[in-house]
């Protein structure tokens, strides 16, 4: 049953946005005044269950809930909960979240009950006035408050951080050290040219190679094997003894080890980040009670899997590469 795509990849990872609203506007994300789907069209948290049974009778071994903004999403719990089923049985491994962290004070108990692990926390800088510039709407304290609260309850936490030219590439250093000093991996991310936003990309861009040149003047950086069945590329940090993870979409894409897919909140499914076809989930999945129709829905959208993505952000391409932003996938 395992879902193989025409370059032999092995699909194991299902990342599903449950919903693409937010609570942020974080400036490289999406515009401020945004149009979301209306609710009437996102499928219902019984419907998102069952095709991502679907995907782990499939072989899906990880699954990600993403958003925008996941716990948001009314009921979010339910989901969860009936989803950790899959991992009482031994069918699915991993059971993760990426979250700004707004709600974790919220929620962390709950998702450490319900078997959750670990979980992603995306924050860009520790500067709570530039903090609150770049997502508009957020505020520190409550981030980090929900950081304190995942980690006694027991969730493992990973910084995501996206590097910015010109806003906290100067503060990498001392994000590194704080995240390692509070037992917390952390991971760059170069940005990516996906929707429009009120912003010229090629200000923002910084490529990785130019970041880790910048941190190897302070830190010792050594490649490391370590993957989390993600796109990152790993090194330890002597100083600090801890991990630092490098996701380079344009300056080395992560392509021919692709192991994922996406699936959107109105059940559209994206073989590619950074391609626009995508299958429609939704009719098969309420066109019969069984799923034989879905499971060959899926598979013939995992036989157009394409090699990769044609990512690009020059002063020649200053339009988005792919129309949808990134809280329609998740990332």
């Amino acid at each position: 049953m395992d879902m193989i795509d025409p370059f032999g990849r092995h699909i194991s990872y299902l990342r599903i946005s449950v919903t693409d609203r937010c609570d942020f506007r974080c400036v490289y994300c999406m515009a401020e005044d945004m149009a979301f789907l209306p609710r009437k069209d996102l499928l219902s948290l019984e419907e998102l269950d069952r095709l991502c049974t679907v995907f782990i009778e499939k072989g899906v071994r990880k699954l990600r809930l993403t958003g925008g903004e996941p716990l948001v999403r009314k009921n979010i719990m339910h989901l969860v909960r009936e989803l950790s089923r899959h991992l009482k049985s031994g069918a699915l491994e991993e059971l993760t979240l990426t979250t700004n962290g707004s709600q974790l004070s919220r929620f962390a108990g709950e998702l450490a009950d319900a078997g959750v692990r670990r979980i992603n926390v995306s924050l860009d800088t520790l500067d709570a006035e530039k903090f609150h510039a770049i997502t508009r709407w957020g505020h520190l304290e409550k981030v980090m408050a929900g950081i304190d609260a995942a980690q006694a309850a027991g969730l493992k936490v990973k910084i995501n951080a996206v590097a910015l030219r010109g806003f906290n590439d100067i503060e990498m250093p001392g994000m590194l050290r704080w995240a390692h000093g509070r037992g917390m991996d952390m991971t760059v991310i170069e940005t990516m040219p996906m929707g429009e936003i009120e912003a010229d990309r090629t200000d923002q861009y910084l490529p990785l190679s130019v970041l880790r040149a910048q941190l190897e003047r302070q830190f010792t950086l050594t490649d490391i094997p370590f993957k989390t069945g993600g796109p990152a590329r790993y090194v330890e940090v002597a100083e600090t003894g801890g991990r630092l993870g490098f996701i380079t979409p344009m300056t080395h894409n992560f392509c021919e080890s692709c192991n994922r897919v996406r699936l959107t909140c109105t059940g559209t499914l994206y073989m590619c980040l950074g391609q626009d076809d995508a299958a429609d989930l939704r009719a098969p999945l309420r066109a019969s009670e069984g799923n034989e129709l879905l499971s060959a829905a899926i598979d013939e959208a995992i036989g157009r899997k394409p090699k990769g993505h044609d990512f690009i952000i020059d002063r020649r391409t200053n339009r988005p590469s792919v129309s949808r932003h990134m809280s329609v996938t998740g990332g």
